[in-house]
């Protein structure tokens, strides 16, 4: 390869480094951890609430600097749990996650923080709790992909949705 090409691919692959760093740091970063007070939906399911985990749940939850607004433990009907879980609506689990979500009480929280709904992600974990990592609430409170412990909104919009459902009368005028 001659000197020109080297030096021109090497000034590309930087370019592109480059590229890709800014655009993370002012794209990727900014939507997920914005610095601004959010609240979120937190739901301890129905596995967590018969295994006596609640206070630990919570307890976990504060000590992670997020503040309890209201919580409330309530038995969900299929109506608004299928509300909750609608974006999964014509996935093949569906109706094993709602007949789980109304099996028995569930407890569920609004939560103050700085970056709460990013934090909440992390402190909750994967899905599958065997994959979530060893301090995330799935890890030691869940058993399976089901039966995992915890909800938590995944996006703003999510929260501010999901939290309507367990606490619209909070938003009555």
């Amino acid at each position: 390869m001659k000197r020109s090409r080297i030096i021109a691919l090497i000034f590309v692959v930087i370019a592109l480094g480059l590229v890709g760093l800014i655009s993370y740091r002012f794209f990727y970063i900014k939507k997920i951890r914005s610095n601004t007070i959010e609240r979120t939906l937190a739901i301890i399911k129905p596995d967590a609430v018969r295994a006596k985990n609640t206070g630990k749940i919570i307890d976990r939850i504060e000590q992670e600097g997020f503040t309890v607004i209201d919580l409330k433990k309530v038995t969900l009907d299929r109506e608004p749990a299928e509300q909750l879980y609608q974006k999964d609506k014509n996935k093949s689990f569906f109706s094993g996650v709602i007949d789980f979500m109304t099996s028995g009480p569930v407890v569920a929280l609004i939560l103050e923080k700085v970056n709460a709904i990013a934090d909440f992600a992390d402190l909750v974990g994967n899905v599958d709790p065997r994959k979530a990592g060893d301090r995330t609430l799935r890890r030691q409170f869940g058993t399976d992909i089901r039966h995992n412990g915890v909800h938590g909104s995944d996006s703003p919009e999510n929260a501010q949705r999901e939290i309507k459902l367990f606490f619209a009368d909070r938003f009555k005028m």
